[in-house]
């Protein structure tokens, strides 16, 4: 907000130069980057579009949260690198969450 211009003011100048703001009533925004999350709670999200491009602001309280990166692996992963090798479901899975979830790489380590 500019000091000294009422709100009224502010919207009728935002018109005048072709920029239209929308309030949005979300209850949380996630911003998911590669290794974490941004979780903003009790948000006022505005969206606004001048001359044509779309662009939000978000205004609230921020928390970061990791992201858990260990990968789901199934029992026919484990069975796959089983069959393969000739292992124990034991070291298979072992080999499995040492490569993080790649099978072609659980298989090449035990073939060493």
């Amino acid at each position: 907000m500019i000091p000294g211009m009422n709100p009224r003011q502010m919207r009728q100048a935002m018109k005048r130069m072709g920029i239209q703001q929308q309030e949005m009533e979300a209850t949380e925004v996630i911003i998911k980057l590669a290794d974490k999350e941004i979780v903003i709670t009790n948000p006022q999200v505005s969206k606004v579009n001048m001359m044509g491009q779309e662009t939000y602001q978000i205004v609230g309280e921020e928390h970061e949260r990791a992201l858990d990166m260990t990968p789901d692996i199934s029992d026919e992963d484990v069975q796959t690198v089983m069959d393969q090798i000739g292992c124990s479901k034991e070291v298979a899975q072992k080999a499995i969450d040492d490569s993080k979830g790649d099978l072609a790489e659980a298989i090449m380590s035990l073939q060493d």
